[in-house]
């Protein structure tokens, strides 16, 4: 009996062109010969006409209209009564194909719990990958404290649903076993990487750097947001004008000053958002990934995807208040700091600078990467299921 598989995701499929660790999970669920379709279900602000359509790579995707547009009404993802009748067609989809498959419900983040009530799934499983209640800036107020309250609610109704649960990091798994009564069905699935993607040869994007520059070049890439420490790339910028700061993605910052105050200095560059497809082409362009994360509850359990991307470009890595990646520190391939201090930050660089084209340290690096290759790790997670 072949299988469909529905994924709640945080929003539509292409909502910010980036590709997160849930993209790739429906992709390599709907390329396994027992799968006969993948569902990806997801809240979205804006009526449609048509709440089912296919996308290009053949997945379905259901979206649940939102309360109303503005983002401040996102809560009614999250409580029963805002949702529920909007669930009435994609229940009905399925269980017209009951008996006929079996049917798995994959969570990827705490959004429609409901649905965990509405119909007999044959699995339950949350791929957990965020302290998804906790303010991602770090920051507190009375918005944010009722919020949490909310979702922390939403998440604990589907743990306690769930038949399998997968944590993209250790201090994750220790959170979500914390909340549960038996937790041998916890386990710890880190991020990994499109090995050959990131490993093979790629020319550099053009137009990008400034004509003559022949320093070193830094690299962020992905979603640009509030949990970035941009005061400290902006101070370390200022020490060292010889370096070249290039922020690759779009910007989720909703303007934030400290942002635009960055751009503000002369070696900082921002180039906005890119295709997925062009991503491994500005890796290429440069010569040491940085991951400067602000220190805060919600990043303690933060596995940023780009670490082993970085790595399997042979690119050494700086990542700054990323307790769960520290395990991977290594001299010449990836330094991590607990400090958010200026000073730490740019000799950490420095170290990665004297040897960022050293033959050995670049296959090293690329060694590490090929541990963590995606296909590897969602095998490992559906054997589990």
């Amino acid at each position: 009996m072949k299988n469909i598989h529905v994924i709640v995701a945080t929003g539509e499929w292409s909502l910010d062109g980036l590709r997160y660790r849930r993209h790739r999970l429906a992709e390599f669920l709907q390329q396994q010969a027992d799968s006969s379709e993948v569902i990806w279900v997801c809240p979205s602000p804006n009526p449609s006409e048509e709440s089912c359509t296919t996308l290009q790579n053949g997945i379905k995707q259901w979206k649940i209209t939102d309360l109303f547009p503005h983002k401040i009404f996102r809560f009614g993802r999250y409580l029963d009564q805002f949702y529920k009748s909007k669930l009435r067609n994609l229940l009905s989809y399925l269980k017209e194909r009951q008996g006929q498959y079996k049917i798995h419900l994959w969570y990827t983040f705490p959004g429609f719990p409901l649905l965990t009530e509405l119909f007999s799934w044959d699995k339950v499983i949350y791929d957990c990958s965020d302290l998804w209640s906790f303010p991602m800036s770090g920051k507190r107020s009375v918005l944010s404290t009722v919020r949490q309250t909310i979702v922390a609610g939403a998440e604990n109704r589907i743990l306690n649903s769930a038949d399998k649960i997968f944590c993209t990091s250790q201090y994750l798994r220790e959170q979500v076993a914390e909340k549960l009564e038996q937790n041998d069905h916890v386990y710890t699935f880190e991020n990994g990487v499109e090995f050959d993607l990131f490993a093979g040869e790629q020319a550099s994007a053009a137009n990008i750097l400034p004509e003559e520059f022949g320093g070193t070049v830094f690299g962020f890439i992905g979603g640009i947001k509030p949990k970035l420490d941009f005061r400290l790339i902006r101070e370390a910028a200022r020490r060292k004008p010889e370096w070249l700061f290039i922020f690759v993605g779009p910007d989720g910052t909703n303007g934030d000053q400290d942002f635009q105050q960055l751009l503000a200095e002369p070696n900082v560059k921002w180039t906005g958002s890119v295709p997925p497809s062009e991503v491994p082409h500005y890796m290429n362009l440069i010569d040491i990934g940085f991951m400067p994360y602000k220190p805060s509850p919600y990043n303690c359990a933060v596995f940023p995807l780009k670490l082993f991307e970085f790595l399997a470009a042979g690119k050494p890595v700086a990542g700054v208040s990323l307790p769960s990646t520290k395990h991977y520190q290594e001299e010449k391939v990836y330094e991590h700091l607990d400090s958010s201090e200026p000073l730490d930050f740019i000799l950490a660089c420095e170290k990665l600078e004297a040897c960022k084209h050293d033959a050995e340290a670049i296959a090293r690096r690329k060694q590490v990467a090929k541990t963590r290759d995606w296909q590897d790790v969602f095998a490992g997670m559906v054997a589990l299921v």
